[in-house]
């Protein structure tokens, strides 16, 4: 079985950032320490009772609705919670990345979950059930303090998405999210900031509770502004005060 790290004894997998709406950007570069308080020995416990799974690009993880049987350690890939309204419509709550686990906050198994979670990308995940996580976290206060952190960092992502839909209106969330996006994947060009990920029209969309259409129209509006520019299906950010302006107004 393949180790997550090029050395175990070193300690679990520095987490990199998850991607979530915020109109603060420090919070986006905050690391649960899930693992990290775990010696090399510590996490091959952690691996030998859990179950690894491989899950393709596209492929749900577990469904709204799905009876909860603990968390999926995320060891390589990425995978995107959102929530299903009744009408159909998604909106994404978060994309989260190595060293971050999904499925709460039921940690312990029962009830049902309350958004589903599909991989974006080819990933390796590390299924922990209920009742052996439950017996670890007494044998491991390291690994308990670490799933409370990472539980109140979900908590806050959660808390700051709420914050975001109930009191910005839908432009000011684009500018903010393409802040983010700025703070998080921005590499810095000539022409200004070259976000290095690569979001559908839909993926934004889902992301700030806005339609596929308008954000096309939206994007295309910033382009005539020179705000930005559409380079090979990247994001080229020309005037970031301006944006800030937006984001706050």
């Amino acid at each position: 079985m393949n180790d997550v790290f090029a050395d175990a004894s070193k300690g679990p997998y520095d987490p990199s950032s998850a991607l979530y709406l915020t109109e603060t950007l420090v919070d986006i570069s905050e690391r649960p320490n899930f693992l990290a308080r775990l010696s090399g020995d510590e996490y091959r416990r952690v691996r030998a009772v859990g179950l690894e799974i491989s899950v393709a690009a596209n492929q749900s993880v577990f469904s709204q609705g799905d009876a909860h049987d603990g968390i999926f350690v995320i060891e390589s890939g990425s995978i995107r919670t959102f929530y299903l309204g009744p009408s159909g419509r998604e909106l994404t709550l978060a994309y989260w990345t190595p060293g971050h686990f999904v499925g709460g906050p039921e940690i312990f198994g029962g009830g049902h979950h309350m958004w589903s979670a599909t991989a974006m990308a080819d990933s390796r995940l590390l299924h922990l059930r209920g009742a052996s996580l439950q017996r670890l976290m007494a044998e491991m206060p390291g690994l308990a303090a670490g799933l409370v952190e990472g539980l109140v960092f979900k908590g806050k992502c959660y808390s700051a998405l709420v914050q975001m839909l109930g009191t910005r209106s839908v432009l000011q969330r684009l500018a903010q999210l393409l802040l983010t996006l700025c703070e998080l994947d921005g590499a810095e060009v000539a022409e200004g900031i070259l976000i290095d990920r690569t979001l559908t029209h839909e993926e934004l969309a889902n992301m700030v509770g806005a339609t596929r259409q308008w954000v096309t129209a939206s994007l295309d509006r910033f382009q005539k502004q020179s705000l930005l520019e559409i380079r090979e299906r990247k994001l080229v950010i020309l005037d970031r005060h301006r944006l800030e302006r937006i984001a706050d107004c």
